[in-house]
C-alpha cells in the first residue's frame, strides 16, 4: 500500500455478496457473488460453475524477527492476469478483477475489455497502477461506499487503530490452484489438480481449511465467497422445459429455487440503496426534533443501554468485538 487513505480515493466496501454482485452487474458481466458458510462438496457443487472462491481475512503485518509461515510456492513466471495493489482501501475491487482476468470465458463490456485489453503484458506493479488510476472503475466502486459524512480531522483527536482486513482470490489457473494476493509479490501456486470430481476445488478446499485452523477456535476473523455464474437463466430454461412435458414435481422446486433467488436480489437492492443513500439530513431533523420535544436525553440513554445489551449478547455467543 503506496498511498494513504485520505489521498488514495478509494473507500473501504463492505464483505458483502450484494456490494460484489453490484459491482459485477455494473460492468456488464452475468455472474453474481454469493456467502459461502461450508466447504462441503454438496455447498460448493450447488454453486457450480463456479470461477473462484473470495477469502477475506485479519491482516497482520508480519516481521522480520518473525517470518509468516506460509503455504503454497511463488511463481515469478505466472502465466496470468495478477495485478498488485498499489493504494488503500482497493484491495476488494482488485481482487474482483484478479479473478475475472483468469477467467478464459469471459465475456464483459467495454469498459472492462478494454482495461484487460490494455494491461496485458504489464508487470503486476504496473498493471496495479493502471486499474486504481481508471476513474470510471474507482466511482463504480465507491457508489456504494460513500465517504464518511463527519470529519474529526484537525479537532486534535487521537487516532485509533483499526483492524485491517484483505481480500485475496483462489482459482485454477492453467491446471493449478493459485491464490492471487495483491499484497505479495507473486501470485502462489498450490499445486496441480485432477480435472476429475470435484477438480480445482477439492485443492481449495484443503488449502483454506489449512489457513482457517491457524486461526483461534471460534474465530469470526475471516469469510469466504464464491463467484460464479448467474444462476437465474439456466433455473428460467430449466423451469421451462419440466413445464413443457408436464413435470410438475421439478417444475415446482425450481420455481422455489427461482423465487429465493428473486428474494434474494430484492434483498441486496433494498440494502445497496441504503448504502447509496445519505442519512445525515435525516439523522439532524430526528435529533433536532426529539431535543425540541425534551426527549433527546432519555433517546440518548435509551440507546446506550441498547448497545450494552448487545455488546454483552455478543460476549455470549463468543463472537469477535472488533469490527472489519
Amino acid at each position: 500500500m503506496s498511498v494513504d487513505d485520505e489521498t488514495s480515493g478509494w473507500q473501504l466496501t463492505e464483505s458483502d455478496p450484494g456490494v460484489f454482485t453490484e459491482l459485477l452487474k455494473s460492468l456488464g458481466l452475468p455472474l453474481i457473488v454469493d456467502d459461502l458458510y461450508s466447504l462441503d462438496s454438496d455447498s460448493l457443487a450447488a454453486l457450480q460453475p463456479l470461477h473462484a472462491l473470495i477469502f477475506l481475512f485479519k491482516w497482520i503485518p508480519s516481521s522480520s524477527e518473525a517470518p509468516a509461515q506460509r503455504a503454497g510456492t511463488d511463481d515469478p513466471d505466472f502465466p496470468g492476469f495478477f495485478a498488485h495493489q498499489v493504494v488503500n482501501n482497493a484491495c476488494a475491487t482488485l481482487a474482483v478483477l484478479n479473478a475475472l482476468g483468469n477467467i478464459p470465458t469471459l465475456q464483459s463490456g467495454p469498459p472492462l475489455a478494454e482495461l484487460l485489453q490494455f494491461t496485458a503484458g504489464m508487470d503486476p506493479q504496473t498493471r496495479g497502477l493502471v486499474i486504481t488510476s481508471a476513474d470510471w472503475l474507482r466511482e463504480m466502486h465507491n457508489s456504494l461506499s460513500p465517504p464518511n459524512a463527519f470529519s474529526l480531522d484537525g479537532l486534535g483527536l487521537p487516532r485509533k487503530t483499526e483492524d485491517a482486513y484483505h481480500f485475496v482470490v483462489y482459482l485454477p489457473v492453467m491446471g493449478a490452484l493459485y491464490e492471487l494476493d495483491g499484497l505479495k509479490p507473486h501470485a502462489l501456486r498450490h499445486g496441480g489438480f485432477d480435472d476429475s470430481g470435484e477438480g480445482w476445488l477439492k485443492t481449495a478446499r484443503e488449502v483454506i481449511e489449512a489457513r482457517i485452523n491457524t486461526y483461534p477456535v471460534g474465530a469470526l476473523e475471516f469469510s469466504l465467497l464464491a463467484l460464479r455464474d448467474d444462476p437465474l437463466p439456466s433455473l428460467q430454461s430449466q423451469l421451462e422445459r419440466y413445464q413443457s412435458t408436464g413435470n410438475s414435481p421439478m417444475a415446482n422446486d425450481v420455481l422455489s429455487r427461482i423465487t429465493n433467488e428473486n428474494a434474494k436480489r430484492e434483498r441486496w437492492a433494498f440494502e445497496n440503496s441504503l448504502r447509496r443513500h445519505n442519512h445525515v439530513g435525516l439523522v439532524q431533523a430526528l435529533l433536532l426534533a426529539l431535543a425540541k420535544s425534551g426527549k433527546l436525553s432519555s433517546a440518548e440513554e435509551s440507546a446506550k443501554k441498547t448497545m450494552e445489551d448487545r455488546i454483552q449478547q455478543r460476549k455470549a455467543r463468543g463472537e469477535d468485538m472488533d469490527e472489519d
